[in-house]
């Protein structure tokens, strides 16, 4: 497609999509902006309603992409299976790897727009011929570490507004455009279809008789205690084990097969010094392969470690740490870094 001055905007009706198209506006774009349906919590389309009210003070059209069922089947139930298979899952990174941004660039091409935004909190650069995603001004906020997997021809793409401003800026910048409702609304917190406790969630979504009581065992196999189901846990979990023995436990293994979870009373036994990665991208693999200055990632915001990355005959990846990590735990995303810039990542096996 040509370029032209034309972006599509995706847009939740929150505060920094809608901060997003007012700076896009003021940028000089036609922008257009797009609300997916992803999941309504209750049944409340009330994001609908102010991503639609936004539009029309600004004079922009405003589209309506129902996606519920694909997000049932794509995300919803990915979440559910791995979680099921003793697994920590990662569904806002699949979602913006393979559903949201995807989608963005389909309907772009639809209506012949060149430009796709959102509200992240990224910035991208262009590198020895690739573009790459780099982080955020605001480090609280940076997200970075969730969009490993875009394609060349989605990041060239990409416009970011959002990325040299801060949360408190971006605030500021509504309320003085006289936006007082995006101003001051909350930030969302964790994954959007449940964003406090995903065991209520799994009750709920789970048949009933799925998950049921086990057994909490040492590393000798000796018994602990009693736990209320292996997918209630995850690796290196120390809180909310229902289980006191005068000393720090940790979630070491889960043995889905025998409703087993394995704790440790020492965070060394959960150190490893090398993981295995699968559904990896790499933006430039000759440049970030067999080299010793990458930076991976397997937590959002923390847990920073030198690795090296190799690719094995089976098509695996190889991350050999640099120093031991604990807490690695399959299903999870790992990212690679060097310095502020996003070089790839995968999925934890």
């Amino acid at each position: 497609m040509e370029k032209n001055k034309k972006v599509l905007l995706g847009m939740s009706g929150g505060t920094d999509s809608s901060v997003a198209a007012l700076l896009l506006q003021d940028a000089g774009y036609e922008v257009t902006g797009i609300t997916f349906r992803f999941y309504e919590k209750d049944g409340s389309t009330e994001y609908l309603d102010d991503a639609r009210e936004l539009c029309r003070s600004l004079g922009i059209p405003h589209l309506v992409y129902d996606a519920r069922t694909v997000f049932q089947e794509k995300i919803i139930r990915y979440f559910i299976q791995e979680y099921m298979a003793g697994r920590t899952p990662v569904p806002c990174t699949l979602c913006n790897n393979y559903l949201k941004w995807p989608l963005l660039a389909q309907v772009a091409d639809e209506r012949g727009i060149y430009h796709l935004a959102t509200g992240h909190y990224v910035n991208k650069r262009y590198t020895d011929g690739y573009w790459h995603i780099t982080c955020g001004k605001d480090t609280d906020k940076d997200q970075s570490f969730f969009l490993w997997g875009l394609p060349q021809s989605i990041l060239e793409r990409m416009c970011l507004p959002m990325g040299g401003l801060t949360k408190t800026r971006v605030r500021e910048i509504a309320a003085a455009r006289g936006f007082l409702k995006a101003a001051t609304k909350r930030d969302s917190l964790g994954v959007c279809f449940c964003p406090m406790d995903y065991r209520s969630f799994l009750n709920a979504h789970v048949p009933e008789g799925e998950i049921v009581p086990g057994i909490f065992y040492d590393e000798q196999g000796h018994c602990l205690g009693k736990h209320e189901g292996y997918p209630f846990y995850t690796i290196g979990q120390r809180r909310g084990l229902g289980i006191h023995l005068n000393k720090a436990l940790f979630v070491k293994d889960i043995i889905p097969t025998e409703n087993k979870v394995i704790l440790s009373d020492r965070l060394q036994a959960l150190e490893k010094n090398e993981m295995f990665l699968t559904h990896w991208n790499l933006i430039h693999p000759e440049a970030l392969l067999g080299h010793d200055d990458v930076i991976v990632k397997i937590r959002y915001r923390k847990q920073a470690n030198r690795c090296t990355v190799t690719l094995l005959e089976d098509g695996r990846l190889h991350i050999q740490l640099h120093e031991p990590l604990a807490s690695i735990a399959s299903g999870q995303a790992a990212a690679f870094y060097r310095g502020d810039t996003v070089w790839g990542g995968g999925i934890i096996e």
